[in-house]
């Protein structure tokens, strides 16, 4: 049985910029197949517009309110949206207030796996 408490995750900054808290991977945890996380996104400070090749991700907002953009179409999302972000599409969310929010990824977020404009 695995059972990982989140206030003992390392928090640590992704390649598109936000700051994350491991909950459950492939680092610490015999997962094979998602990864789940506790991500956070300060104001003024948004993600990079990236995509995933392989990962298809949720959003679930926790906390804060913000901007969400998928492929070129925006929306708000405050708590309790849950937000699907398919593989092959660019992304990014903003902070209006702080946001907080879990991420699921399959197959399990990589730094590898993460794309930019500029790449």
């Amino acid at each position: 049985m695995t059972i990982n408490q989140l206030s003992t995750q390392p928090p640590f900054t992704t390649k598109d910029g936000s700051t994350i808290r491991s909950i459950l991977d492939r680092t610490n945890a015999p997962v094979q197949n998602q990864s789940l996380a506790e991500a956070t996104v300060p104001v003024g400070r948004p993600t990079e517009r990236h995509y995933h090749k392989l990962s298809e991700e949720f959003y679930f907002i926790l906390e804060g309110q913000g901007t969400m953009e998928i492929d070129g179409e925006t929306r708000e999302v405050t708590p309790g949206d849950a937000i699907l972000i398919p593989p092959g599409a660019w992304h990014q969310i903003t902070a209006s207030q702080t946001l907080r929010f879990l991420c699921c990824c399959a197959p399990p977020y990589s730094h590898e796996d993460t794309y930019f404009a500029n790449l």
